[in-house]
């Protein structure tokens, strides 16, 4: 039996961890100079907390900002909660990672597409598991206004 290594899964992790410590710096140290971020998450997802409220009002998927006002950000290895500000009304919430589908941080023009993992990453996996899996399911980094660019442009065929 042959066997592959699937980097899209392990591309996929390693631009979570890239989120992780983003997001963990700011917990210590603060937004630095004009960096604010927008981050688009499925409300849908196991583990997401939100309000009510929120939840009905974004039955699908929510954009937040983290730009002025926000409190109680917490890293943890697999989520992150937050409290942000909804018309002078504190609402906290928790994401996880998985949830996450775009993070950009338009002050420097760099952000991160996640697509939808089914399958949890390991080191190696079968060729017929690789084949098997959707194409659709790399993540991409892309620069606002610049081309997003597939792991797929790079495969050989």
């Amino acid at each position: 039996m042959s066997s592959q290594i699937n980097y899209g899964q392990l591309m996929h992790r390693a631009l979570q961890g890239l989120l992780r410590d983003v997001l963990q710096r700011v917990a210590e140290h603060g937004l630095p100079g004009s960096h604010h971020f927008f981050i688009t998450f499925d409300t849908t997802h196991p583990g997401v907390d939100l309000a009510d409220w929120l939840r009905e009002r974004y039955p699908q998927e929510m954009t937040i900002v983290m730009q002025e006002w926000f409190d109680n950000l917490t890293v943890m290895d697999d989520r992150f909660a937050i409290t942000l500000n909804f018309g002078n009304s504190p609402e906290p919430m928790v994401v996880p990672f998985d949830a996450v589908q775009t993070f950009v941080d338009p002050s420097v023009e760099f952000g991160l597409r996640f697509e939808a993992q089914d399958t949890p990453v390991t080191d190696v996996e079968t060729e017929d598991e690789v084949e098997d899996a959707p194409q659709a399911d790399e993540p991409t980094t892309a620069k606002s206004g610049a081309e997003v660019v597939s792991l797929d442009s790079f495969r050989k065929s």
